[in-house]
């Protein structure tokens, strides 16, 4: 390991060899079989982001990187359970296992008890973990341009729609915004957080909104805390947030998801 690797170089490393280990269990061949059994999905998560209001997709997770243990007590069913109730649009659920304490299990379990898409939050380096995460309940997948190039990116999104599922294209630069533009993507977000070192910078979103035409899905993600961050970022001109520990941390969700949208 160099000495110039990112969290995010060490992330992605460790979903390929998830991914190699988990293709010893169940083939690539089985597991897109299985993705094509299941019903195909009409882009629900999509158009849970397109309705006139600002959307929420609400985090269901244990842990961070770059805030560590989150909930050390983690019910995440009722948690999932409080977003729907609170009025979450989607429900992003953490799947990667060492640096988030995700489990496949808990996505598998939520998108089997709840109405509202689930996205699965994890670190797409391989086709087989798109026809995973079909075959867990997911609606959508994250694909993180600083991981993939532009061919990956594309085949990717040509898996996506042939499972009728989304992609969230995930950027941090005018370079990242040019090329999910040009890959055809549909959703595009924007992280207020650099994933090579953790910092937030929450004008980011409001910066690079001008490079993503308007027929496209855009997602502000990350450092999104107070009523007024939701009110500046939605008169920038986004169509949805991702709400990472905001709501995670309330014991009260439904009185937390109210008052971020109080200023709206």
């Amino acid at each position: 390991m160099s000495n110039t690797e990112t969290i995010l170089d060490k992330l992605a490393d460790y979903a390929r060899e998830r991914t190699e280990e988990a293709k010893r269990i169940i083939s690539l061949n089985d597991i897109k079989s299985m993705a094509f059994d299941m019903q195909k999905d009409d882009y629900s998560f999509e158009k849970a982001l397109k309705k006139p209001e600002l959307s929420f997709i609400l985090e269901c997770k244990k842990a961070s990187p770059s805030k560590g243990l989150i909930a050390p007590d983690f019910p995440y069913l009722q948690i999932a359970k409080d977003y729907e109730a609170a009025g979450a649009d989607c429900i992003s659920v953490l799947t990667e296992p060492k640096w988030f304490l995700g489990s496949n299990d808990y996505l598998k379990e939520i998108a089997s008890k709840v109405k509202i898409p689930c996205l699965r939050k994890d670190f797409t380096v391989d086709e087989y973990m798109i026809y995973e995460a079909r075959t867990l309940g997911a609606r959508a997948i994250l694909l993180i341009c600083s991981i993939l190039s532009k061919s990956q990116i594309e085949e990717y999104l040509g898996i996506c729609n042939e499972l009728g599922i989304s992609a969230i294209v995930e950027t941090h630069d005018e370079k990242e915004v040019e090329v999910a533009v040009a890959s055809g993507a549909r959703i595009i977000g924007v992280n207020n957080r650099n994933l090579k070192d953790f910092s937030v910078d929450s004008s980011n979103s409001k910066r690079l909104r001008d490079l993503i035409p308007s027929d496209r899905v855009f997602v502000s993600e990350s450092g999104l805390k107070t009523p007024e961050d939701i009110k500046t970022i939605r008169d920038a001109g986004a169509d949805a947030v991702l709400i990472g520990e905001t709501v995670m941390r309330a014991a009260d969700k439904k009185a937390a998801l109210s008052l971020l949208k109080s200023e709206l």
